[in-house]
């Protein structure tokens, strides 16, 4: 076992980054001036990965949409209690969630730190399908997917998706279909169990009031070792333009939601922290909440206080959004791509670019103040191939210069779609 301490100066605050025997990469960060304490333990597998193979294997082994997702419900539940279950003897309050590229099983709590961890470590490394409690799982996922589609917010998001990608596995809901989760058995999900729920691909984030003794103490007692397993994952080559400049759906709400994203093109699958730092100042200096054309938009109107912005990316996918409510959705979309052409044409005002920079800065440093945070930021970073202090240090050298190219290079008109709820 391996461990080292990595220290920030400008934060005065630092963490310990540990390869454990197990194969697992654990983080603590101890604060011990807190109540609580909040835990993380997550693995690279999200809903995009239906395609893969093991190192040793010829053939690729693809596997019913939402899988992932029906795995991280199964795994709470045992042989004897449900996981859940024991949490509340802790008092512990214990979730989970699938997102496209990873899957993370957490708590926090105020005492009995110990045995909530040591509970959490136990029950996600001890699998238990059969084919029974599978069918049971079946009919309480397929009410999930049902009620996700009468959601206007979630529809938006997969409309846009949908119009964006043709082939890439990110067009698919997480949960999957009713037709794809009825595929689903205990076999196919012990194989993406034993695929991708090896230590070596998998993070334990821990923060707050706790100690890396502490930590590691419950990890030696739990954690088998593990041998690697090595296996690969089809993303499958998508082609260069949207499939759609729009799409529009009818459902029961109020005022008319719309989200706009802007396709990506890279080769690399992660973008680097200059460009998730890039991209977001971007986002800000073009139609974020202290931009001129935000304000602009607001007092005519156009859009409300729901109005926002994201960089949605992950594993292979990644495309800047902007996302809210209005009457005339297109209209706002002829605004932000009128302000893109404006910003490349004129460039940035040294004020809107110290303004927004100073704002996200700060944002940045806040979340530090946040167990779940910081816990959430440690494993994705590290699943994304960087450090946790990587993004704060870049938000106090990146150049007005930047953001004036990832304006060039990130937000093609050409290559856009936007996607109405009405």
């Amino acid at each position: 076992m391996t461990e080292k301490f990595i220290k920030n100066d400008l934060l005065s605050d630092g963490y310990y980054e540990i390869d454990h025997d197990s194969g697992l990469k654990i983080f603590v960060m101890e604060k011990p001036e807190y109540t609580g304490a909040f835990a993380m333990f997550g693995t690279k597998y999200g809903s995009i990965d239906t395609c893969f193979k093991l190192k040793n294997e010829k053939d690729f082994t693809c596997v019913p949409e939402g899988i992932a997702h029906f795995l991280e419900h199964k795994l709470f539940e045992s042989e004897e209690l449900d996981a859940f279950e024991l949490f509340a003897k802790t008092g512990a309050n214990a979730n989970a969630f699938t997102s496209f590229d990873r899957t993370c099983y957490i708590f926090s709590c105020s005492s009995n730190f110990e045995k909530s961890l040591e509970i959490l470590l136990d029950f996600v490394k001890k699998p238990y399908f059969t084919e029974q409690t599978v069918q049971k799982e079946q009919g309480i996922i397929g009410q999930e997917i049902r009620m996700y589609q009468d959601d206007p917010d979630w529809q938006t998001l997969f409309n846009l998706l949908r119009g964006i990608y043709s082939k890439n596995p990110v067009r698919i809901d997480i949960a999957g279909t009713i037709e794809s989760i009825a595929e689903i058995n205990a076999k196919l999900l012990y194989g993406c169990y034993n695929t991708f729920y090896n230590l070596s691909n998998m993070a334990l984030a821990v923060a707050g009031n706790v100690s890396k003794d502490e930590v590691l103490k419950i990890a030696d007692r739990v954690l088998p070792k593990e041998e690697k397993v090595e296996f690969e994952q089809i993303i499958p080559e998508e082609d260069a333009g949207v499939v759609t400049d729009y799409t529009e759906e009818k459902l029961g709400v109020d005022v008319t939601k719309f989200a706009l994203g802007f396709k990506e093109n890279h080769r690399s699958p992660l973008r680097t922290p200059k460009e998730l730092v890039s991209v977001n100042l971007a986002l800000g200096i073009i139609a974020g909440k202290v931009s001129p054309l935000y304000c602009k938009m607001l007092e005519e109107g156009l859009i409300n206080q729901s109005f926002g912005t994201e960089y949605f990316t992950g594993r292979g996918f990644a495309v800047p959004i902007f996302t809210g409510e209005s009457n005339d959705p297109k209209k706002v979309r002829d605004e932000i791509i009128g302000e893109i052409k404006r910003l490349r044409k004129e460039g940035i005002s040294d004020d809107d670019f110290e303004t927004v920079r100073k704002r996200l800065y700060g944002l940045e440093v806040l979340g530090f103040n946040e167990t779940e945070n910081l816990a959430n930021a440690l494993v994705d970073s590290y699943f994304n191939g960087f450090g946790l202090f990587d993004t704060v240090e870049i938000y106090k050298s990146i150049t007005k210069e930047d953001i004036e190219e990832t304006i060039k290079t990130h937000f093609d008109e050409n290559n856009c779609c936007l996607s109405v709820v009405k």
